[in-house]
């Protein structure tokens, strides 16, 4: 299957080894893997920021650069959410509504396409799961904590396939770590506090990495770890699973 590497803008910035660990893994399970080298920012921060219709024609490059590929995988639910419940601001054509259906989350794609139920991988450390909230509540990857039912996570899932990773149990497993894309910058009190409470809650339990699978999340988590000189590693999810 022909699967295009969707890389959004920040980790192409700040953390290109999360984009080569997705592609590197993604190769390892058979799967042959395009980079369009003329994709750009999927449009989240300015309809984030109050300018959906600004961001048209970012979305209009998207679905150009990613049309022809069987399915589109990002390590960033957030990326991802935005292009399957957002791209509704363009024009529904046949190439809008493919894209907008071919597209997953990392751990998604894994567990549901590809179906993995083994990953060649060693990680001999205890690890904390951040879910993000639109990894959560909008691209269901992990049951809600408010909700009465089955308890799952598509991330815990292939992490319990690592060999030696010891998976800690968190108090608030599901709590938003405050970075929230532009809230972070119009309520950054707020934003600091509640990522230093996630933080907390991880180093409580003796996490050596906190780990997950939407980088935005894990920066600000990281930037809260160095500047309170917490000894907690930070890496995504496709790091751990590339071993």
């Amino acid at each position: 299957m022909k699967v295009g590497l969707f890389v959004p803008c920040y980790i192409d910035q700040f953390y290109p080894n999360v984009a080569v660990a997705t592609m590197e893994l993604l190769q390892k399970l058979g799967c042959e893997v395009g980079f369009p080298l003329n994709q750009t920012c999927c449009g989240q921060p300015m309809a984030n920021s109050g300018c959906e219709m600004e961001s048209e024609s970012t979305a209009k490059l998207f679905v150009e650069n990613f049309k022809e590929y069987d399915y589109i995988v990002g390590p960033a639910a957030s990326c991802v959410y935005f292009v399957k419940k957002h791209f509704n601001i363009l024009e529904q054509t046949d190439d809008v509504q493919k894209v907008r259906k071919s597209i997953y989350d990392l751990s998604e794609f894994l567990i549901d396409v590809l179906k993995v139920e083994k990953i060649d991988a060693k990680f001999p450390h205890k690890v904390g799961l951040h879910t993000s909230c639109h990894g959560q509540r909008g691209m269901r990857l992990a049951q809600s904590s408010e909700i009465v039912g089955e308890d799952y996570s598509k991330q815990k899932q292939l992490l319990r396939m690592v060999e030696g990773l010891e998976l800690i149990e968190l108090d608030r497993k599901d709590e938003c770590c405050g970075f929230g894309g532009t809230f972070c910058v119009s309520e950054e009190a707020v934003s600091a506090k509640m990522g230093k409470d996630r933080v907390a809650d991880h180093e409580r339990h003796g996490a050596e990495v906190l780990t997950g699978g939407d980088v935005s999340c894990l920066m600000h988590l990281e930037g809260i770890i160095r500047r309170q000189n917490t000894a907690i590693k930070v890496l995504h999810l496709a790091e751990i699973l590339n071993g």
